[in-house]
């Protein structure tokens, strides 16, 4: 039974994926576990799996194409016979013509069309969109690899045109010469970087964005963790101040479900999540990632802190799977390690807030109670949230409410 393999769902407000490697040939044995593809998208690089047990009679994308989920990638001859040995050239199907099948651009056959769009790299999707619109891709300048125009590409000129139709469009961004001053250095961005920046500049100019700042007394939770930490080196684990925050929020989320939410395609409904699957922003080599934890309230600081290293580590690596980057209710981005006091993170759409968290300092508090001042270990929080959804009041009784269960201790121990 010939098997065929299509890209699964890559998560909320992912659209499609570049093909960055072919893990395998045809003739391979493989099993469900093997990785056949790696992608890149807007949040990552990922491994797809084969999910079936056979050997690849048919190979259906290459490396620089534009996947869509649900597009077929290739075709697997099933069999329970999991050895990796090579399949006899006579018992190989006989291929079939696939439905959506991506060519390579400069594979592509000529097509008569008055815009003059052949003489462009482009894949057949946006072609084809770009014909319907009667649009001139010679018009637009490509960010892919040899100037390949891709489907953002596209949808950026699309919504270039529309914004200079209704007469609300920035300045046209002029080529200077930066050299002529001195010595210079191009580096180019790399495709998580862009696709980041558009996706952050997108969720900043569509979500009014508002900062709650506020500051939370860790000082018993550090030395608890320090405990902790101690205990846990004899695993070989490491335990930080993030599990403590994630475990702390879940706890506030409850409480506050408005921010465990999403507004759903009309943003006339509020879709309240009863599950908590936190995203942790991780700074990689290649740009921003950010996997998610699920079901954080059901685990403890020790499974958080495993967790978060193998996600770190393998998100580094542009090892994280598509189900590692979706479905996050709420993110959390720490910077605690690196410094800072304050900062506005961007909300990460389609949620409604997320935490921003700096370095903690030691710091002279004043207590009331015996007209002092006590030297304390003080971490600032940044609240940064979708104002359609959630107003000033609630957004300070969050950071409020989240600072006093980082000083009870009693939330943490199992």
């Amino acid at each position: 039974m010939i098997k065929k393999i299509l890209l699964p769902d890559l998560g909320e407000g992912i659209d499609g994926a570049e093909v960055s490697e072919v893990s395998v040939s045809v003739g391979d044995i493989v099993t469900s576990d093997d990785t056949i593809l790696v992608l890149e998208s807007e949040k990552a690089s990922m491994e797809i799996p084969a999910d079936v047990n056979g050997s690849v009679t048919e190979i259906l994308v290459s490396v620089g194409d534009e996947l869509k989920p649900g597009q077929i990638l290739m075709n697997i001859k099933l069999t329970g016979d999991t050895q990796k040995e090579k399949m006899p050239t006579e018992e190989k199907p006989k291929k079939e013509k696939p439905p959506l099948k991506i060519e390579k651009p400069e594979l592509e056959p000529n097509v008569e069309e008055p815009t003059s769009n052949n003489a462009v790299f482009a894949s057949p999707g946006v072609r084809r969109l770009a014909r319907e619109l009667g649009i001139n891709l010679q018009a637009i300048k490509g960010s892919g690899q040899k100037n390949r125009i891709t489907k953002n590409d596209l949808n950026n000129h699309i919504r270039r045109q529309m914004a200079i139709s209704s007469g609300n469009i920035p300045a046209e961004k002029k080529e200077i010469d930066f050299s002529q001053w001195g010595e210079v250095e191009v580096q180019k961005l790399t495709r998580i970087n862009l696709i980041t920046g558009q996706r952050l500049q997108q969720a900043w100019q569509t979500i009014p964005h508002v900062t709650q700042f506020d500051n939370a007394d860790i000082t018993d939770l550090d030395s608890y963790r320090k405990k902790l930490k101690t205990q846990a080196a004899e695993q070989d684990i490491k335990v930080t101040f993030l599990p403590f925050l994630m475990k702390a929020a879940t706890v506030v989320l409850k409480e506050m479900p408005e921010f465990n939410s999403s507004l759903d395609h009309t943003d006339k409904n509020l879709v309240l999540k009863n599950y908590y699957h936190l995203g942790i922003a991780v700074d990689t080599p290649s740009g921003l990632t950010v996997p998610v934890v699920r079901d954080v309230d059901k685990k403890s600081i020790i499974d958080l802190s495993e967790e978060l290293a193998d996600l770190s580590v393998r998100a580094r690596e542009t090892k994280l799977k598509p189900d590692e980057i979706k479905g996050g209710t709420f993110t959390i981005s720490s910077l605690g390690g690196i410094g800072g006091t304050w900062f506005s993170p961007i909300v990460n759409p389609p949620e409604v807030a997320i935490m921003g968290v700096s370095r903690s300092a030691w710091k002279q508090v004043y207590d009331k109670a015996t007209g002092e001042f006590k030297t304390r270990f003080i971490m600032p929080l940044s609240l940064s949230y979708d104002h359609r959804v959630i107003d000033g009041a609630s957004a300070a009784a969050f950071t409020s409410k989240l600072a006093s269960v980082l000083c009870d201790l009693s939330y943490f121990k199992d």
